[in-house]
């Protein structure tokens, strides 16, 4: 059962347009996969691809034609039939029928420029490739959206030719005509303007294309639909090519949130769904990003803090909860102690204000991080140092020495290079003595380390170090720098980050491992201990 059509529709391009930015690539199977979340997560259209440029797409095609989506219709992308080629006759043209979508999008040639050299074909013939491959397409049961490619840049040269080309669209039977901005080089002002004549001239509302080469992705699509604009076309996380399209992480919940116009049903999905496409196209997470990001809701600086605390709108435009995000107190040497007592509280020790516990913390933590230690990322390693400092912490295990060896010869220049730790310690009264074998140091600690805790600590055996990033901190010291070290680590519930700081990698690195599988234990004995 579709829902209702909204004011404003949203037309997702991630699994087309998305792909056309560096570094990104699904398979048909991730492209399935993030077709099923955007569906459950209410967009109206998904794009799928283009199914006459390359196998993966016309698979993709397939396999979405025997499921079932409950809100989104499944879009094919194409283009106008060829110049002087009957439309019947055009192998692009059945491609997109053979996709068997209900929607076909087409694009169009709007500016002269590309028309006649680019494209190699006449201005009447160009209008005749639109008409031509609108009415094919709808007589043949589609409902057809049509992108009028470089719209702007080709409405600035030759307005009356640009109209003539989304006229001959809609004439044709085109159901959407969609407003490109191609090269991204537009302006807010500019757009409003432009959608406004087109308004006027078709009588009905098109929708909009925009890219950011200009950082104005989102503000022209808002800026369009202020102008009567009703669909927006993007993709999840601002993915596309060169800088990218207009990000739907961020027009959404402007306009359901700050406008008020109903598009999804679940946009408390909203951070989930942006962080699952990130997994899938292996894609870092852009911690800044507007609403989804995860320092969206951050604080940082103790006046902030102090803020917050009391009345969380004085520094949070929205609730955080409404996008599935949450706000997060970071420590710092820039935190007051409101930063430590709502970290303190969120960890269960409820701390007085201006108790000397919390001035201690504080003072402890500006002394770290002067010494290179920063905490902001490294929340697992603050909670042992918070737990240590009120007494609450009790290390499961004490390190006696631990060793690191690693022989490079002549006869090595083919061959693995293999390094060799051995870790001495006490665990539950016992001396325990391992050895590990890895192609690094900090690899060959972690297989030592390892052995010596799992016949004691289960836990150690689903811990999982997701990312390892090493930072020199002085380096005009040279070789005599000092380093830090980051590890973020997982044991498939829950994800934390540890640091360590020295002159030493291999001592950093000890630091910051040796946090992560303390902060492990902890959970899992915290665990055993909370109420059912």
């Amino acid at each position: 059962m579709k829902n209702k059509s909204p004011s404003v529709t949203i037309y997702d391009t991630t699994l087309r347009d998305g792909t056309q930015g560096t570094g990104i690539s699904f398979s048909v199977q991730d492209k399935l996969r993030v077709a099923e979340r955007l569906d459950a997560f209410g967009v109206h259209f998904i794009e799928g691809g283009w199914p006459g440029s390359n196998p993966k797409d016309a698979e993709f095609f397939e396999e979405a034609a025997r499921r079932t989506w409950k809100t989104a219709l499944i879009a094919a992308f194409g283009m106008t039939r060829r110049g002087r080629v009957a439309v019947e006759k055009d192998a692009q043209v059945r491609c997109l029928l053979e996709a068997s979508t209900p929607v076909v999008t087409i694009v169009g040639k709007t500016w002269p420029l590309h028309v006649t050299e680019v494209f190699g074909v006449t201005l009447e013939e160009n209008l005749a490739m639109i008409r031509d491959t609108v009415r094919f397409l709808r007589d043949q049961g589609r409902r057809v959206f049509y992108d009028a490619e470089h719209f702007f840049d080709s409405y600035r040269e030759n307005a009356d030719y640009s109209m003539a080309t989304i006229r001959a669209a809609k004439e044709a039977g085109a159901e959407e005509i969609i407003l490109c901005d191609t090269n991204g080089g537009s302006l807010p002002s500019f757009v409003s303007e432009v959608t406004r004549d087109v308004v006027k001239v078709l009588g009905c509302a098109p929708g909009i294309h925009t890219h950011n080469d200009c950082g104005m992705g989102v503000a022209n699509a808002l800026a369009a639909v202020d102008a009567g604009a009703a669909q927006v076309q993007g993709t999840m996380n601002g993915y596309g090519e060169r800088v990218g399209n207009c990000n739907l992480t961020t027009i959404i919940p402007v306009l359901q949130l700050k406008r008020n116009v109903a598009l999804v049903p679940h946009i408390d999905q909203l951070t989930e769904l942006s962080r699952f496409v990130d997994e899938i196209a292996n894609a870092p997470h852009n911690i800044r990003a507007p609403f989804v990001g995860s320092a969206a809701f951050t604080h940082k600086g103790g006046l902030h803090v102090h803020a917050v605390q009391k009345l969380a709108r004085t520094y949070e435009h929205i609730d955080p909860e409404l996008v599935g995000n949450e706000r997060v107190i970071s420590i710092s040497d820039l935190s007051g102690q409101s930063n430590v007592r709502m970290k303190a509280e969120a960890m269960g020790f409820p701390l007085p204000k201006g108790s000397p516990e919390v001035a201690r913390v504080l003072e402890e933590v500006k002394h770290l991080e002067h010494k290179g230690y920063e905490f902001e990322a490294a929340e697992a390693s603050f909670e042992l140092l918070l737990r240590r400092l009120l007494g609450k912490h009790q290390p499961f295990f004490e390190l006696e020495e631990y060793r690191c060896s690693f022989l490079r010869t002549s006869t090595d220049k083919h061959g693995e290079n293999l390094c060799h730790a051995t870790v001495a310690m006490n665990v539950n009264g016992k001396e325990i003595r391992t050895e590990g074998f890895g192609g690094g140091p900090v690899n060959a600690l972690d297989e030592a380390l390892r052995l010596a805790l799992r016949p004691h600590y289960p836990v150690i055996e689903t811990v999982r170090l997701n990312d390892y990033k090493v930072r020199i901190i002085n380096g005009r010291r040279g070789t005599a720098a000092r380093t830090r070290v980051f590890i973020s680590s997982t044991d498939g519930s829950a994800e934390w980050g540890t640091v360590g700081v020295s002159g030493n990698v291999i001592e950093a690195s000890w630091q910051a491992l040796v946090d992560s599988f303390q902060y492990a234990m902890m959970r899992a004995e915290l665990a055993k201990t909370a109420p059912q």
